[in-house]
């Protein structure tokens, strides 16, 4: 007789010190210092698989590792998580820095190119102006002072009502020149610094690809992360995966859980406070501390309710602004790795981790942004792309390779809506466009040497990380007002919620998205600090730094 499995009981704890809902990045990473420092931690997760968009699938051909969300980590040599947990070193968690981070090729077969080594880069801009290679040498420098000194340790600190930010800030050089540079828009710090259109395209995309909008001003601190980060995206050896299997198993070693295949019905109230989460199935986890990493309208409408909350905080709520734009991905199982035009002259090229395809000019990334934010998808075909197996051959089979080539995209298209996303003949023109713009610049990459291909569109990545609504990567748009203490609002932003015992800590909250680690580390120290937990980890030595200098 077969076993009836929707009666077949499920193991779930009737109590907790804290229940933390979602097992992505942040989920995962509060749950590993919290258990790590004593406290019975559950960690629930809606997906079948913990990690939010740390994913790595065979979702091709057998054998071919696809990173089918995040794959370029750019704050690993920030982030306290890695060193300490020792990812590294006791849980075989290992990233690779490529030499050459970004290559955009051009059509004349010659190519812009983002080193590690500066001098090496400054000799790459210098074939196309040597004004500019100087000036990238003195921009380079400003960048990585204001990242030292205050945006890298400020991601791992709370934030700071504005006006007393803003008297701390003033207080110092480096604040006085992010204050300065915040408030200029991306193309106006583009073009302060650099005059060839070539290189101004390939800076101008890294400063906004993330979500800042080129003509808006008062994110220029982003612009000034972003550009120094463009020299230090990490590969995560193996698959983004592997970071979610080291911080999972490091809860699971301190007698905490993480539960996959779970719906949360709702957060139980009692007396105004936050006291458990009830699961569909009826069990009920009784919990001191809940932690949310889902966006603020599913937390607060849908789990919380609306009738427990306070209507000038619902106000705020319901003016919380989405992202703007998602991703629409194309994965391929290649037979071979591509061979650049651009690399008969430099053959460093066919070795980048990432490749700017089909934005040569600035004008042609204002026309691509500007089209995107219209809801709109131009007929030509550009993104960023990378094939990680050339770096980490472990990701395809011996002498194959595997693609992803990602495009900026709308959710709601202006010709069909969100649900043309779902098109089939629609879809399959996308990935046959793709690839044409592959084959211009690289050649030997026709259809005929692709084995299979698999697309993940807007309402694909909405569908898989229900937290990413309308597609968005940052649960939630990179707008002035909703940043810094105004993320997600003011009343959340240091990750404790009007609602007794009930925090934020997910991309929503500060300092906001694209597995930067902030949020998640946050939470933990506030929860920590809340229920009396002594922590064993220690204050990072650059937040201590910052403090000192009065910039935190």
């Amino acid at each position: 007789m077969p076993i009836d499995y929707d009666t077949k009981p499920r193991y779930v704890p009737e109590e907790a010190d804290v229940v933390i809902i979602g097992a992505g990045p942040n989920g995962l990473e509060a749950g590993a210092y919290l258990s790590k420092a004593g406290a019975k931690v559950v960690v629930l997760e809606r997906r079948y698989e913990m990690g939010g968009g740390l994913l790595t699938e065979e979702i091709t051909n057998p054998g071919y590792l696809h990173n089918t969300h995040a794959v370029y980590m750019m704050m690993v040599d920030y982030a306290p998580v890695y060193q300490d947990f020792k990812l590294d070193e006791e849980y075989n968690c290992k990233h690779l820095l490529p030499e050459l981070q970004f290559a955009l090729p051009l059509s004349d077969g010659r190519c812009v190119c983002l080193y590690t080594d500066i001098e090496k880069t400054c000799a790459n801009f210098a074939q196309f102006s040597k004004k500019d290679a100087e000036s990238y040498r003195e921009f380079h420098a400003l960048a990585k002072q204001c990242m030292d000194d205050f945006i890298g340790p400020a991601t791992y600190a709370p934030p700071l009502p504005t006006l007393d930010a803003v008297v701390k800030m003033q207080s110092h050089k480096t604040g006085e020149i992010v204050m300065e540079y915040s408030e200029m828009t991306a193309l106006e710090i583009v073009n302060k610094h650099f005059e060839n259109e070539h290189i101004r395209a390939l800076m101008l995309y890294l400063a906004c690809h993330w979500g800042v909008e080129y003509d808006q001003a008062g994110l220029g601190y982003l612009v000034l992360l972003y550009l120094n980060r463009s020299t230090n995206y990490r590969l995560v050896v193996g698959g983004s995966h592997m970071v979610a299997q080291a911080l999972g198993k490091i809860i699971h070693e301190n007698q905490s859980a993480t539960i996959n295949n779970v719906r949360i019905k709702q957060i139980v109230m009692e007396g105004g406070k936050a006291v458990g989460v009830e699961l569909d199935d009826g069990n009920i986890i009784k919990a001191k501390t809940i932690i949310s990493t889902l966006d603020p309208h599913q937390t607060f409408f849908k789990l919380v309710g609306k009738e427990h909350l306070e209507s000038e905080f619902t106000e705020k709520l319901n003016g919380y602004q989405w992202d703007k734009y998602s991703l629409c991905g194309v994965h391929l199982a290649m037979e071979q790795a591509p061979d650049f035009k651009a690399a008969a002259s430099n053959p460093d090229i066919n070795n980048a981790y990432v490749y700017i395809l089909g934005l040569e000019t600035q004008e042609a990334v204002i026309k691509e942004f500007d089209a995107i934010y219209k809801g709109e998808l131009p007929a030509e075909t550009a993104y960023n792309c990378c094939f990680p197996s050339v770096l980490d051959p472990r990701q395809a089979p011996p002498g194959r390779c595997t693609g992803l080539l990602s495009r900026i995209a709308p959710y709601d298209l202006k010709d069909g809506g969100a649900d043309k996303w779902y098109n089939f003949k629609f879809k399959q023109d996308l990935i046959d466009q793709y690839i044409a713009t592959l084959n211009k610049y690289a050649p030997n990459i026709t259809k005929d040497n692709i084995m299979q291909t698999y697309i993940s569109t807007p309402i694909d990545v909405e569908n898989k990380l229900s937290s990413m609504v309308k597609g968005g990567i940052k649960q939630g748009a990179y707008a002035p007002l909703q940043m810094g203490f105004q993320r997600p609002n003011d009343e959340c932003s240091t990750t404790k919620t009007p609602i007794d015992n009930l925090y934020l800590g997910g991309a929503c909250t500060y300092p906001g998205g694209c597995v930067i680690w902030g949020p998640g580390y946050n939470v933990a120290n506030k929860v920590a600090e809340d229920l009396g937990i002594t922590k064993w980890w220690k204050e990072p030595a650059s937040v201590t730094e910052a403090k000192n200098k009065g910039l935190l």
